[in-house]
């Protein structure tokens, strides 16, 4: 009998000289997240903090799309005729996720390679480093269909770029480019697309080769807001269960699989 494990098909993991690349590999929905990559991305990083032999994990996206955040038609969150449960889904799979690559004594370099939006937007300001294509854009999106913003961007955005500014990305979600996120401050460095993967990859080879104190500086420094991550963390779940139970979420998504404009009511 074969008992080889099964590896996951929706993403990569390869190693070499000290640096595991991570690539989400959905690249026809721009790499959204379903609830098995969620799963099985929070196994591999789990693997990857075992893992002597490595130092630094860069995380990017095959295709034209870094990530697009959650997957609206995967029918374990989004049950087909059923009520979804938003707050248990960001709970039990994006948070514990979002916790590891948080605090996760190894740099997390993010190559940005395309679109970030959504839970997508969250995991790339969750890593330590961006390095951002040219080409690529970030947003929000939530607000989109009804929904709060969860996958972390509750802590990490105003922490990148300020309150004001990460209001103002949170409610009006609007696509913004390389440039402009550069000069927010959301990007370590923006590169042309061809070189965005080796740049990223090249950050974390020379982090790789840095001492100990790495691991422990990030440490230092989540762990003496560990209380707040694990808060804000908590409340995205709450607050998104009470999102997605109102009628403007219905609605958001009718609107999302119509190719229209929502017509939200506030309720």
């Amino acid at each position: 009998m074969d008992r080889t494990p099964k590896q996951p098909v929706d993403h990569r993991a390869e190693t070499a000289d000290g640096v595991a690349t991570i690539t989400l590999a959905r690249p026809q929905s721009y790499n959204a997240l379903t609830a098995d990559l969620l799963e099985s991305l929070l196994a591999t990083f789990r693997a990857l903090e075992r893992d002597a032999g490595v130092r630094a994990i860069v995380l990017t996206g095959e295709g034209k799309g870094f990530c697009a955040g959650q997957a609206l038609d995967d029918p374990r969150t989004l049950p087909p005729g059923g009520k979804p449960d938003l707050g248990a889904t960001v709970e039990r799979r994006y948070g514990p996720l979002l916790l590891k690559i948080l605090t996760i004594e190894k740099p997390v370099i993010a190559a940005v390679n395309g679109v970030a939006a959504g839970a997508g937007m969250g995991l790339a300001c969750a890593c330590d480093f961006r390095i951002v294509a040219e080409s690529a854009s970030f947003t929000t999106a939530f607000v989109k269909i009804g929904l709060v913003p969860d996958s972390g961007l509750s802590l990490t955005l105003p922490k990148l770029i300020g309150y004001a500014k990460a209001l103002e990305l949170c409610m009006l979600s609007d696509k913004i480019d390389a440039a402009r996120a550069d000069a927010l401050g959301l990007c370590t460095k923006v590169v042309p697309l061809e070189r965005c993967l080796a740049e990223a990859q090249s950050l974390a080879a020379t982090l790789a080769k840095g001492p100990r104190a790495l691991g422990l500086i990030k440490r230092e420094l989540i762990r003496n807001g560990l209380g707040e991550v694990q808060h804000a963390l908590a409340y995205e779940a709450h607050l998104q269960s009470v999102a997605g139970a109102t009628e403007d979420f219905a609605e958001g998504l009718a609107a999302f699989a119509g190719k229209r404009a929502p017509k939200f009511r506030g309720a």
